[in-house]
């Protein structure tokens, strides 16, 4: 039975449109979600001192389009043991504000077993776990942030699928060797002193200086960084009581980070911000990739993402932001400007949409006009558009993990200088 144009067409739209929703559908490949690693890969950790089912942690980087597997060796370290190219992320460089932005999350995020999805609808996926307490803590929204397969992202880290079957591969070794929870950090760039000094004039620069602290600690301890929220900002290793108590919004309590870690860390800062002196008297080697400017442009995207969904007819790709703008982006005049730009344009494919009626269909009662008083409000785009559909227990970010033993760790302060 062939499907009218006018049913296929909103349903194929409906489909890209999405997002990386990560539902379980009949899993075509039933053998995907036990695939086993390279044997090449593993005799190379083997000779590292490394385990299949030793802890791992993942790092992404957007502008070098890297994914990084580290994995834990015998002395307690990390050590890269492969990378991958991320076939597809969306969005531009800078963190994700709100449902419907298309910005792949940045941050650090905590991977459980109950995040996995072996029947995902991408090949194989695992949630991120966005939004965590620092993005609610913030208010950016979201959902279904996913590393997945199938090559094709509207927010999510996409890989190619035979990428995703080693990387899910690695997680999974890791979960029965009794990791409870794998750290995803996710960064704009590398956060070195060159990349730093390009982007020393972005709106998004405080947050990526909050983020290059716990990047920094891992350079230096070759270990995940214990991350906790408060103040409104990642601190990383700050006190080594896993009970202590932490709250996202409260003051941050009293550090008992030791002596040794602490001097290391001011040693690598006085080296870091020597290069970066240099780097910003020596100018841009490498002109910034783009990012999103704030809620405001975030917001229009968004506008713009639920009017597609809806089946609206949209010509145009979102408004971007001028230079002008860039500087600019947080004046009250500037939001206006945009948001007035979206309202014109959606203006005027209402009145292009009457006026095709009123020619197309005969008139055959006397038209009427509601006063404006009793028009009824239109609703907004958030409450307008369809609401994503809920994802099964296995997606849920914030689902407990299955219990298992911990495997023994050593204190970070530990391991610095082994």
């Amino acid at each position: 039975m062939k499907i009218p144009t006018h049913i296929l067409a909103p349903l194929m739209l409906t489909l890209f449109l999405a997002g990386c929703q990560g539902s379980s559908i009949d899993d075509l490949a039933p053998n995907a979600a036990n695939a086993q690693l390279p044997e090449k890969l593993v005799r190379s950790m083997k000779a590292k001192g490394i385990s299949t089912t030793s802890p791992v942690m993942f790092r992404i980087f957007k502008e070098e389009n890297v994914l990084e597997v580290w994995k834990r060796k015998e002395n307690g370290r990390y050590d890269m043991v492969t990378s991958y190219q991320i076939c597809k992320w969306s969005g531009k460089l800078g963190p994700k504000f709100i449902e419907g932005d298309r910005q792949a999350p940045e941050g650090y995020y905590a991977v459980r077993p109950a995040q996995m999805n072996p029947k995902s609808s991408y090949y194989l996926s695992f949630n991120t776990g966005f939004p965590n307490g620092l993005d609610r803590a913030l208010g950016r929204t979201g959902a279904n942030l996913m590393v997945h397969g199938a090559c094709s992202s509207s927010g999510c880290y996409s890989m190619t699928d035979a990428q995703v079957a080693q990387i899910y591969a690695f997680a999974r070794d890791a979960f029965k060797g009794g990791q409870d929870s794998i750290q995803l950090e996710a960064f704009p760039f590398r956060m070195t002193a060159a990349n730093m000094a390009r982007y020393r004039a972005d709106p998004n620069y405080a947050f990526w200086k909050n983020l290059k602290e716990g990047y920094d600690h891992f350079e230096i301890t070759k270990v995940p960084p214990k991350v906790d929220v408060c103040e409104k900002k990642y601190v990383f290793n700050h006190t080594s009581d896993p009970n202590a108590p932490i709250a996202a919004t409260s003051a941050c309590p009293p550090s008992d980070q030791p002596e040794s870690l602490k001097m290391a860390y001011q040693s690598y800062q006085s080296s870091y911000e020597t290069a970066f002196s240099s780097m910003v008297g020596k100018g841009r080697i490498q002109p910034p990739s783009r990012s999103i400017q704030g809620i405001t442009e975030a917001k229009i995207i968004a506008d713009w993402s639920a009017r597609r969904a809806r089946g609206e007819r949209v010509t145009q790709e979102p408004p971007s932001l001028s230079p002008q703008d860039k500087d600019n982006a947080s004046k009250p005049q500037v939001m206006v400007r945009l948001a007035s730009a979206v309202a014109a344009d959606k203006a005027k494919e209402e009145r292009d949409a009457s006026k095709r009626t009123r020619m197309t269909k005969p008139v055959t009662a006397p038209m009427t006009t509601m006063p404006a008083a009793q028009a009824p409000a239109a609703a907004p785009a958030a409450q307008q558009s369809t609401p994503a559909p809920q994802t099964t227990a296995a997606l849920t970010p914030d689902a407990p993990a299955a219990a298992q033993p911990a495997p023994a760790k050593k204190a970070w302060w530990k391991i610095i200088g082994n």
